[in-house]
């Protein structure tokens, strides 16, 4: 096997929270909404958020959803952004979307700076700045 990228993450939200995932990752944090319509056509289960070309969060609307209240086996997803920590920091306090904590974590490209944020439905949610685009 010869992996090459993420292609994409699948994540469960209430029912109720398609307003709400809306206006967070797309409306906060800028990233476009794919699949909506047939979403709401019910010919798909989930709609995604585009993150980059070719990777995306797939948020399935689950009657059932029950948020982790204790750790769970998932921790985060990392996502890239060709931006620099400072500039990815300024949107987020324009967006009034507060950061968990900064680091400078190793990932697959290396070692950057990034902040950790949380979703409205309690998913940890890594924006790191790209190694190359550093202040």
């Amino acid at each position: 096997m010869n992996g090459i990228a993420i292609d994409h993450v699948n994540l469960s939200i209430p029912d109720d929270g398609v307003e709400t995932a809306v206006e967070f990752y797309r409306d906060a944090l800028g990233f476009d909404i794919d699949g909506m319509g047939l979403y709401e056509s019910g010919e798909k289960p989930f709609f995604s958020v585009r993150l980059a070309p070719r990777a995306v969060i797939h948020l399935e609307p689950d009657a059932d959803f029950d948020p982790a209240s204790e750790r769970t086996a998932y921790d985060h997803v990392a996502v890239r952004i060709d931006e620099t920590i400072d500039g990815i920091e300024s949107a987020l306090s324009a967006a009034g979307v507060d950061i968990d904590r900064r680091l400078e974590p190793l990932g697959a490209t290396g070692v950057a700076p990034a902040v950790y944020l949380t979703d409205p439905f309690d998913y940890r949610i890594e924006l790191k700045a790209a190694a190359s685009n550093q202040a």
